[in-house]
């Protein structure tokens, strides 16, 4: 069978040429006789892995030497408690809310101190992004914390909120590298690889050095405390090592494509595609305020919940897969992260068109 247009919001798309490479790895990386998946962390061959992975990701993100770079387990979800546990030392942080996700991390914060919802979207279903140039941002708060891009709502924020001199803490999930980013705007910088960058398993944390520190909430455990997985080089525990290995694949990839200033123009273009035909469309129609549209993540609607899932399964049938809304707003979601070609992004909209002739 050959390779459908996979427009799922994670686990997604990955690069074809690393899917290849590490197939052609997978008995035998690099001359050691084994791969990568049975390699022990310890070993010299697995050191190398690790230490080029991060060298290529500050690369990349043109990262600052007083932050570090930590490869965790858990996901974004076990960083919505580990944020508080680490930096909330007042016991107040201020969060926006435009999304599930950030709704979950301030839930979350709750549980450690008083988490204020100083600005959010709720109102209109998260299709927006709320003024956030002059924020009640509370004098004591920790941090001002974000969902940079809403990968259920299609939302980006396309200017960092005025946090007041406060620390930024960013999820960054589904826009990671999908643009160039300036790294010391943010105290912690964070995301789920699953998305845009690797296979699922992992999160990645950037964060200022001088906020991991010992002093963290009383019962925080020790594989919850950024110290301890600082200290140790993100080798503490058995890491997720198979998929450092794999994100380090695509570090290369998107340098050899030319960096994050010729993916942010590529993303562009193949967004263009998409919402230029959203918009004049008569039968699809998109979710998302135009100024705040996400460059990642597409929703769009008929309207009519049957012919919607007319939609889904027709597309499906031709090739064009993973491509049903989020449970918890339905409709259509199409995911054209780095690793989407243009031209999936172009059989999707031709699909749409001569699914609109017979159908509207």
């Amino acid at each position: 069978m050959s390779r459908v247009y996979n427009f799922s919001a994670g686990p997604a798309v990955l690069p074809e040429e690393v899917l290849r490479e590490v197939a052609d790895e997978m008995l035998d990386y690099n001359g050691t006789g084994m791969s990568v998946m049975e390699m022990s962390h310890r070993s010299a061959a697995f050191q190398d892995i690790i230490d080029t992975t991060e060298r290529d990701l500050r690369d990349l993100m043109g990262i600052p030497s007083n932050y570090k770079v930590l490869f965790l387990q858990g996901g974004a979800s076990q960083q919505f408690a580990m944020i508080p546990m680490n930096i909330m030392k007042n016991r107040v942080a201020d969060y926006i809310v435009t999304g599930q996700w950030a709704k979950k991390a301030w839930q979350e914060a709750g549980k450690y101190g008083k988490a204020n919802k100083i600005a959010s979207s709720e109102d209109k279903t998260f299709s927006y992004i709320p003024d956030c140039s002059d924020l009640p941002v509370s004098p004591d708060a920790d941090y001002v914390y974000i969902c940079e891009n809403n990968t259920i709502y299609g939302t980006k924020f396309h200017t960092l909120p005025d946090t007041k001199g406060k620390d930024l803490v960013a999820d960054v999930s589904s826009c990671f590298l999908s643009e160039p980013v300036d790294v010391s705007k943010y105290a912690i910088i964070y995301g789920g690889v699953q998305k845009n960058i690797g296979p699922a398993g992992m999160v990645i944390t950037i964060i200022r050095e001088d906020l991991i520190t010992e002093d963290v909430l009383p019962g925080t455990p020790t594989m919850l405390t950024y110290k301890t997985h600082a200290d140790a080089g993100s080798l503490y525990n058995t890491p997720n090592a198979y998929c450092i290995y794999v994100c380090g694949k695509v570090f290369k990839w998107l340098k050899a494509m030319g960096g994050l200033e010729v993916m942010k123009q590529r993303n562009e273009e193949k967004a263009a595609i998409l919402y230029d035909y959203l918009d004049q469309s008569r039968l699809f129609k998109g979710t998302v305020v135009p100024k705040d549209r996400s460059l990642m993540n597409v929703p769009f609607i008929t309207g009519d919940k049957a012919m919607d899932e007319k939609f889904v399964k027709a597309a499906t049938a031709a090739g064009l897969v993973s491509l049903k809304g989020h449970r918890s707003v339905g409709g259509m979601r199409a995911s054209i992260y780095n690793a989407m070609p243009k031209e999936g992004v172009e059989k999707l909209v031709a699909f749409m068109k001569k699914f609109e002739e017979e159908n509207a």
